[in-house]
């Protein structure tokens, strides 16, 4: 018989007998015409399709394998792959007769295989009571790979995508089925293990004699797989670097797919790290700032930290990223007890115009901050996103802009203060008060020079002694923009610095340099309104926060019981002060909950939607009391905060959890010349640590959440551990 008819044999007929049957002797003198795939191949009528979605004949759950009955239906699914990959092996005789000899000869070889491996399938599923066709069954494969246009589509569809998969599912079914003690079906995998190395090794031997010699057989292999199909489907549950290896696949391939990430069916949702967005939104509301230009530092800092949205995402998720993270680093997170996510690597800052974002569902767009500069890159990608939720025209504009003002926070806190006091009235009256800031503390915004020198005369002359201030720029952040004005009469050098802001058209907002005892963050999530109800303010959780001199950011920190109550850190600064009461940490929950009720109503107003977090402090007075601060100033952006609870939800029960931003200057000081020699002793003094099933969550130790190896300017560290102290450093003990 030809090679040709057996090939057409198995696509069209109609009955299994037939599809399994292979004669000894083929010869290929006639490979024919080119034979178009059919939108289906004929089967018999209990094997057709059932399902055009790709969860058609899903696997069964697997708790249940030591029932017989649960094995079976697992087996059935196996066969249909099985049974699948032949009719594939022969539709590429069919589609590609003019295709190298050696490599028609190579995939008859594997057909063979196949078809064994379909009816050892069989007889297997059918002693434990099922038989084939008894379950629906799916066609993903056939519609994944027919369409190929060439026989390196079919080698990377098929050999290096779903048979390497196939290196995975059949060593840890394979441990499963043993597990139960059904030797039988672990022996059956086992040999099916074998026989797929050689698959994938004949794949790979033609993949790497078609592909583009200037590529690595990763690069190759990424850029021949198009949407639907990915990376992801060449692996299963747990990843069998040793198989990859038998096939001859190298090192680089096999650690960057061990941690390649991309859905399987859920939308991914989008993030992206954008820390500097408070300038351009500057730029958006004045126009005299002109068109916000990072600073090579601020490149540096984005570059370097670009990573650290996978955290605040899920499996499946997408993170925008500069340039693409090692896959050594991801490992090293999986090895943590991290998911990863999918990475897609911007250019110049933007979407590639042939990027499957364009083309794929997406779910929610999730910028670190919603700016000019986030609506510019995530416009071409949003007409992909599902499921409704605001239109991006509304995530953005003036109203929103001014939540970022600092003269807006402080404007909401005296009012609020005027409302409710020095003092706030716990509802249950058994609570006591919780004393405040004054009206005063919470600064006034300032547009002018003349304006500016009034109000610090203003304060300097008010009852309380205190002469120390501040002066913030509306739009500053991460502790810059600010000058202090610690010196009983005005320096010229401070006075040149708040015109030339004015000349800039900035607002200046000018406080009392309060005595800080302790920093702390709320972190709250608005949620978009719906037809029936108006979005609601969640309070997420509280996080410990610590800041320099300057007020700019070095850790955040949370406690194990981080979202139901505020930290015993913050309760206990009371004591610290002059002799009086001290407040419970439910009056003080109870206060915040309050703030955020009337807080909610001007999200509401404006429309906005997405993460906040409050920054608030606990300082002593000239007294020597102890008050709290509730509003020291709005962020309505993902904030170093936030990324504190989102990693903490990744630790084990009865662990704090501390992460912290080192610079380079701050390594060099500590004894270490580059951020990898700090990350190894790291790794040697505080080995990670886990514990917990079935999800392992760190328990202790240190991990670096960005690459050590790349990283130019700063750091970040995940210290866990039962008795971490948020303010050592953990260097301080590794040099």
């Amino acid at each position: 018989m030809e090679l040709r008819e057996f090939a057409e044999q198995v696509v069209f007929a109609r009955t299994l007998e037939e599809k399994l049957a292979c004669p000894g002797t083929l010869t290929d003198d006639h490979p024919g015409p080119v034979r178009l795939a059919p939108a289906e191949p004929g089967r018999p009528a209990r094997l057709l399709f059932k399902d055009s979605r790709d969860g058609g004949g899903d696997a069964p759950k697997l708790g249940q394998l030591d029932q017989e009955e649960t094995r079976g239906r697992l087996l059935h699914f196996f066969a249909n792959h099985e049974l699948l990959a032949t009719e594939l092996m022969a539709l590429v005789l069919l589609r590609f007769p003019d295709a190298p000899p050696a490599f028609r000869q190579g995939v008859l070889r594997t057909l063979r295989d196949e078809q064994e491996h379909t009816r050892l399938y069989v007889d297997r599923m059918r002693a434990c009571g099922i038989e084939f066709g008894d379950l629906p069954v799916s066609g993903y494969f056939w519609r994944a790979v027919s369409p190929m246009e060439n026989p390196i589509d079919f080698v990377s569809r098929l050999s290096l995508t779903f048979e390497q998969a196939n290196l995975d599912h059949c060593r840890e079914f394979g441990r499963r089925f043993a597990a139960v003690g059904d030797q039988a079906t672990a022996g059956l995998l086992e040999g099916i293990y074998r026989d797929e190395i050689a698959h994938v090794a004949h794949g790979l031997k033609w993949f790497r004699r078609w592909k583009n010699p200037a590529e690595s057989d990763w690069e190759a292999f990424c850029r021949q797989l198009h949407f639907p199909l990915s990376p992801q489907r060449a692996k299963g549950p747990v990843f069998n670097a040793e198989g990859r290896r038998a096939a001859g696949l190298d090192a680089e391939f096999i650690g960057s797919l061990e941690v390649y990430a991309r859905s399987r069916g859920r939308t991914p949702g989008v993030f992206v790290f954008n820390p500097f967005s408070g300038a351009s939104i500057e730029s958006s509301v004045n126009p005299l700032a002109g068109r916000f230009q990072p600073t090579r530092d601020q490149e540096v800092f984005t570059a370097d930290l670009a990573g650290v949205c996978q955290f605040l995402g899920r499996r499946d998720d997408v993170a925008l990223v500069p340039s693409l993270p090692s896959p050594a680093h991801q490992a090293e997170l999986q090895r943590a007890g991290f998911p990863v996510i999918e990475f897609i690597a911007l250019q110049d800052g933007k979407i590639l115009p042939h990027s499957d974002l364009r083309d794929r569902k997406l779910g929610a767009l999730r910028p670190w901050c919603w700016g000019p500069d986030s609506v510019e890159l995530l416009e071409s990608i949003a007409p992909q996103v599902t499921g409704g939720g605001p239109p991006l025209e509304s995530r953005f504009h003036p109203g929103i802009a001014e939540l970022h003002s600092k003269s807006w926070s402080a404007a909401f806190l005296r009012s609020w203060l005027e409302r409710h006091g020095s003092t706030v009235e716990p509802s249950d009256t058994t609570e006591r008060r919780v004393p405040l800031c004054r009206k005063e503390d919470a600064g006034i915004a300032v547009r002018t020079i003349s304006e500016a020198l009034e109000l610090i005369r203003s304060l300097r002359t008010a009852a309380s002694p205190m002469h120390r201030l501040v002066v913030k720029e509306e739009f500053g952040f991460a502790g810059g923009g600010q000058i202090r004005l610690w010196e009983p009469e005005l320096l010229p050098t401070q006075r040149r610095w708040m015109e030339s802001a004015f000349d800039r058209g900035a607002t200046l907002v000018i406080e009392p340099w309060l005595d800080r005892v302790r920093d702390f963050s709320v972190q709250l999530e608005q949620a978009a309104a719906s037809d029936s109800a108006p979005g609601m303010l969640r309070l997420l959780g509280f996080t410990g926060l610590v800041n320099d001199l300057r007020g700019q950011f070095q850790a955040n920190w949370a406690d194990p019981d981080w979202n139901r109550r505020v930290p015993n850190w913050v309760i206990d600064a009371w004591k610290q002060g002059a002799p009086g009461a001290i407040p419970p940490g439910s009056a003080v929950a109870g206060l915040f909950q309050r703030l955020i009720r009337d807080l909610e109503p001007e999200l509401q107003r404006r429309g906005y939607v997405g993460p906040l977090g409050l920054d608030a402090l606990v300082y002593r007075d000239a007294a020597g009391a102890i008050r709290l601060k509730p509003v020291v100033e709005l962020n309505p952006r993902f904030t170093m905060g936030r990324l504190t609870l989102e990693l903490m939800t990744r630790v084990a029960p009865g662990s704090r959890g501390v992460y912290r931003l080192m610079s380079i200057k701050t390594a060099a000081r500590a004894g270490f010349e580059t951020f990898d020699a700090l990350a190894e002793r790291l790794r040697a003094t505080h080995p990670v640590r886990l514990a917990g099933e079935p999800i392992p969550k760190m328990e202790a130790g240190i991990v670096c959440l960005n690459d050590p190896r790349s990283a130019q300017r700063v750091l970040a560290l995940w210290e866990v551990g039962a008795s971490v102290d948020p303010s050592r450093a953990p260097w301080e003990s590794a040099g």
